[in-house]
Parts: structure tokens; sequence; C-alpha cells
């Protein structure tokens, strides 16, 4: 592991080229907006892959992705274990025509709230609750018709890497109502990018892509196989985290926390 000066200051170079090659590649490829969204497209998962190979020369993470094989084709659900704003970005090269449920403060943000608008991502107003999932169920709908992959973070924002669970039952009406496959995706994002935190470790993420939970079970069945799919697939990875030959930090934390948990 890097001295703490040394990670500290390669953390503090990858965050201003992350932020700042974002910045500039919005600008340079803004004229996208004048163009239909498909012929687009391929400017934002350019950018993602911009972003993996800053984060694998200054930052040391790497990507190791398990389970390709489980992505259908054609429209269905990805609901992804949020830890860090690693995955908010790196996974987006693995779909063909993803769109994000976010909270709709984003589209305020200049320029990047254009491009979330111009790609049709389906904000969400928290402060509404029946009338944000009417909102959000017919934008997804219409997402599904076209064969997209709504992209979901289960437990509504960032949990620290091995926290007790949150997951909100949104997902749930989603998944009843959208009657499509819903692909459970796992990682450890979060030992390496914790959650409001300026230090990058280096490492390897290991995503694993789980079987799709096709559609025919009830809501609870499938709210409760859904937790228990994601969360048991993220705690086999943090587990092998350890097994690495310079393991993050970041694991003596969670280790404290789980102390603390009620069992």
């Amino acid at each position: 592991m890097f001295s703490g000066a040394m990670l500290l200051l390669r953390s503090t170079l990858f965050q201003i080229l992350f932020y700042s090659v974002t910045l500039v590649e919005m600008i340079l490829f803004s004229p996208v907006m004048l163009l239909p969204r498909k012929w687009g497209w391929p400017i934002v998962p350019f950018w993602s892959r911009t972003l993996i190979w800053l984060m694998r020369v200054f930052a040391g993470i790497k990507v190791e992705i398990r389970g390709r094989e489980n992505l259908p084709k054609g429209g269905y659900i990805a609901a992804m274990k949020h830890q860090s704003a690693w995955e908010t970005v790196a996974l987006i090269p693995l779909f063909s025509s993803p769109t994000f449920i976010l909270k709709r403060e984003l589209r305020w943000i200049p320029i990047f709230g254009w491009y979330t608008a111009k790609y049709r991502q389906i904000p969400i107003n928290r402060g509404k609750r029946s009338e944000a999932l009417a909102a959000m169920m017919e934008a997804a709908k219409e997402a599904i018709a076209e064969e997209r992959q709504i992209m979901i973070f289960p437990e509504g924002t960032r949990r620290p890497a091995g926290a007790e669970p949150k997951y909100k039952y949104g997902i749930a009406h989603l998944y009843r109502d959208l009657k499509c496959p819903v692909v459970p995706i796992a990682h450890n994002a979060g030992l390496y990018w914790p959650r409001s935190s300026w230090k990058v470790y280096p490492g390897t993420v290991i995503v694993e892509i789980l079987p799709p939970i096709e559609p025919g079970l009830t809501p609870d069945a499938f709210h409760a196989k859904l937790v228990d799919t994601i969360e048991t697939a993220s705690d086999k990875l943090i587990e092998e985290a350890r097994a690495a030959s310079d393991p993050s930090p970041v694991l003596k934390q969670v280790d404290a926390m789980r102390t603390t948990q009620p069992a």
C-alpha cells in the first residue's frame, strides 16, 4: 500500500482529473444535442471508458466483471448495489441503451442536466412520493417498450461497504407492473472508492452479474429474493477482497462497523 502522503496525492490527482475530464468532454461533445439520441449515444460509453482508464492509471483501480452471460437481450431492470460513485460511471458500457432512475435535482446541474434530458434518464421527485412513483412508472414502461435497460439502485443512496442494507420497496412495484426480468448486480467498489471519501484506494473492483429474477413472483417474495441475492454476493466479494496481496484498509472499517450491527 502507498504511504499516506502518496495515497493522498494520487487520490487528489485522480479526483481533479475525474471532474475536469468530465467537464471538458461534456463541453466538447455538446453538439450531439442537435443529433437524434441514438446517434449521439456512443459518447456516453466513451466518457465512461475514459474515466475507467483514469481510475486504472491514476488511482490503481482495476476491474473484473463476472457473469456477462446473465444479461438478457432487450428491456430489463438492472438492480445494482450502491456503495460508491464508481458504479454510477463504470457499469455503463455493459448496457446497450441504459436509462438511470435518478433524483430530479440532477437535471438542474448545468450541462450535465442537459445530457440526462437528452438521453431520457428518468427523474424522480423524492418530495412527492405518490406522484413520483406514477411518473416513474410511466417513463419505465416506455423504456421497456423501447427495449432499454432501466438502471436502479434499490437502496436509493450510497451505503458503506458492509453496512446493514436498507432497500426501498419501489423496485418491487416496478417488477410487478413492468413484468420484465430484474438482473441483480453485486460488487465491492466501496472498498476502493468509499462514499464521501476523497481518498481512492488501489485494488480490483469485482462485479458479479447474477442470474435474472424472472417475472411471476409476488412483490414481497421478489423483494426478499433481490435483497438476499445482492447482499449475499456482495458480502462474498468483500471477503474475497481480503485475499488480495495488499487488501484495502477500508476492510478495517467494515469489520468495526459489523461489530456494532445487531446480529
